[in-house]
């Protein structure tokens, strides 16, 4: 019997495919990255074609490995939420790039918006703020200022990377594919109104978004059709954005719980039950999970920088050669040196909103060097994090602890710092790709090897725990830094 489950994990700046046991072991993993194109300030694209070649090699490769396709039981499927892909239905091509979730274009549109008193409402039906981040407002821009998108008409499908991914797997010569999206997903387009888990007509026509081009919303657990790609059919069963697959990964099953993923971006969300929370400090109210048509919801603070600043230490700056050397570095001086660096390279997110604000570094002197810039960047994880936790605060949901996962938290220094600042006990897995396990957890629902999300959380493994060593003083003078310099920036 085929019990292999087969992750598509669709990242920022990579692809992968990721072979899970039922146990959480991971047998295979390959990983092709993906070009990220800048053509203005503001704005980032992804080419959709490029996106699916590399996705399509590595998953070959991952179930050739594992013996071919009928060794797999069903595919999981986790990606990168807001960003918007454009296609022809008929030829199953992009009609345009992809617009990516770190793109700023539509920030005049979401402040207009914003002052002719529409965030309430927005913020009412989906859980979410007036802000380029979130693809609505990208799909209007895409529909006004590309002419191949506008022209389509009929022939137009608009989703998010999962549905792009999925319409590809499941077509074929005879046929398109399927056009679906999992809840989750679209709980950040700002279309859907996550009491219901339905479009919502009002809010497509407020960001003139065409109602016939969107998915069908799903389930994130199920059987959503198969692939014939890879010689014996192979059920797709799992899909989820990835902060919320890394939130199941982390079996943050009970009210209160809460992870923290540090990737390009950093993302927590704390798990919130049956009934949609309501965020009085800027945070957003997401669906974490949809099964069996029930939805359970979680509290979300969005960190727009983290990994990619580190990345742009390495590619554009030149300060470090790979990301490895900042522990190093961190470690090889004493403190920061009163070098504060506020990473708003694409605005920030929680809880400021700033899409127009911009990165600093204050504090230079000449006895500033290179580690301690490279310092100033892992203690901004901290602090942006600690903001997050007053805010979660302040809207009653506090962190008796943080679940920490992502490609930074491999570096002991960070975890540690992490602990310090935010003064409490800060978990750490294992196996730290808990977005790819999350989706291997719910295709394991969908295909039978799991009843429910409790019995899947066996694939979560061992953990170790970080435990705040800093005193207080030293604490609050990092934060007051902190305070200050983010000030400078935030008018």
């Amino acid at each position: 019997m085929a019990d292999l489950i087969l992750v598509i994990d669709e990242g920022t700046t990579s692809t992968r495919a990721m072979l899970f046991r039922p146990d959480g072991t991971c047998l295979v993993t390959r990983a092709a990255q993906l070009t990220q194109h800048y053509p203005e300030p503001g704005r980032v694209e992804h080419d959709a074609a490029e996106i699916w070649d590399k996705t399509l090699s590595v998953t070959r490769a991952v179930i050739d490995e594992a013996g071919g396709a009928e060794k797999i039981a069903a595919i999981g499927i986790t990606n990168q939420r807001e960003t918007v892909v454009f296609w022809d239905r008929e030829t199953g091509e992009p009609l345009a790039p992809a617009i990516v979730w770190q793109d700023r274009r539509t920030a005049a549109t979401c402040r207009a918006l914003k002052e002719a008193g529409y965030e309430s409402v927005v913020q009412a039906k989906t859980g979410l703020l007036l802000d380029p981040y979130f693809s609505g407002s990208k799909i209007g821009w895409a529909m006004a200022h590309w002419p191949a998108v506008k022209a389509a008409g009929t022939r137009l499908a608009v989703g998010t990377v999962e549905s792009w991914l999925i319409w590809k797997l499941t077509a074929n010569e005879n046929r398109g594919g399927l056009h679906i999206t999992d809840a989750t997903n679209a709980s950040r387009t700002a279309l859907m109104a996550i009491g219901s888990g339905q479009w919502d007509d009002g809010l497509i026509d407020l960001f003139a978004v065409p109602r016939a081009a969107l998915p069908e919303i799903v389930d994130c657990a199920g059987q959503f059709g198969t692939t014939t790609l890879f010689g014996s059919p192979i059920p797709i069963c799992g899909i989820a954005g990835d902060q919320q697959a890394a939130t199941i990964g982390q079996s943050c099953l009970a009210v209160g719980e809460t992870k923290a993923t540090f990737g390009t971006g950093a993302f927590v969300l704390s798990q919130a039950g049956p009934t949609p929370p309501t965020s009085r400090n800027r945070l957003l109210s997401t669906i974490v999970w949809q099964l069996g048509g029930r939805r359970s919801y979680a509290l979300e603070g969005s960190v727009f920088v983290a990994g990619s600043l580190i990345k742009w230490l390495r590619d554009e700056v030149g300060l470090i050669g790979t990301a490895a050397e900042t522990e190093a570095l961190a470690r090889s001086v004493p403190d920061n040196g009163g070098v504060y660096l506020v990473p708003a390279l694409s605005g920030l997110g929680a809880p400021w909103w700033e899409p127009d604000a911009r990165g600093a570094i204050s504090g230079l002197s000449f006895s500033t060097g290179k580690a301690h810039i490279v310092r100033a960047a892992l203690e901004a994880m901290a602090h942006q994090a600690h903001d997050l936790k007053t805010a979660f605060a302040a809207d009653g949901v506090d962190w008796a602890s943080v679940r920490i996962d992502g490609g930074m938290v491999a570096n002991d220094w960070m975890a540690q710092d992490m602990a310090d600042i935010l003064n409490v006990s800060v978990e750490r897995p294992k196996f730290a790709e808990t977005t790819a396990l999350g989706a291997a957890m719910l295709a394991g629902i969908g295909c039978g090897l799991f009843s429910d999300l409790a019995e899947a959380s066996v694939m979560r493994g061992a953990v170790e725990t970080f435990e705040p060593a800093m005193d207080s003083a030293a604490r609050e003078r990092r934060l007051d830094g902190w305070k200050h310099a983010v000030a400078k920036i935030v008018a």
